[in-house]
């Protein structure tokens, strides 16, 4: 029986979570629907996903708006947590929250193969 694409996505997600620093972590829809996520319990995972989704809109809007390119990926940056969001594949992104402190490259590394592997999970 063939593994649901949704658990496999899961995996993904939990394999990310393995990073030091990662406290959660969710593929959505680019309209903010939520397909997976591997979030604690004090995370409103359906807000994350809507909100981070239409970040990640109003920031292709404003590139697109002064001609900058595509969008690669949004860091947020705040007091006890950093936002990245990067697109998976055209219909998802891939979205995680860290600790202030974890550093961004390894984060993006993991994250770019992950999004990488979601993308294909959602051909």
């Amino acid at each position: 029986m063939a593994i649901p694409v949704k658990s496999m996505i899961e995996e993904v997600l939990s394999e990310l979570r393995k990073v030091g620093g990662i406290n959660a972590s969710a593929a959505v829809t680019r309209d903010g629907l939520l397909i997976a996520s591997d979030v604690a319990s004090d995370v409103d995972v359906d807000t994350f996903a809507a909100m981070t989704a239409t970040m990640t809109g109003a920031a292709e809007t404003a590139m697109s708006e002064v001609k900058a390119g595509n969008l690669h990926r949004i860091i947020v940056e705040g007091e006890t947590a950093k936002i990245i969001a990067m697109g998976a594949g055209p219909t998802a992104l891939l979205v995680v929250l860290s600790s202030p402190e974890t550093p961004l490259g390894l984060i993006l590394l993991k994250m770019q193969d992950a999004s990488k592997k979601i993308a294909k999970l959602l051909e």
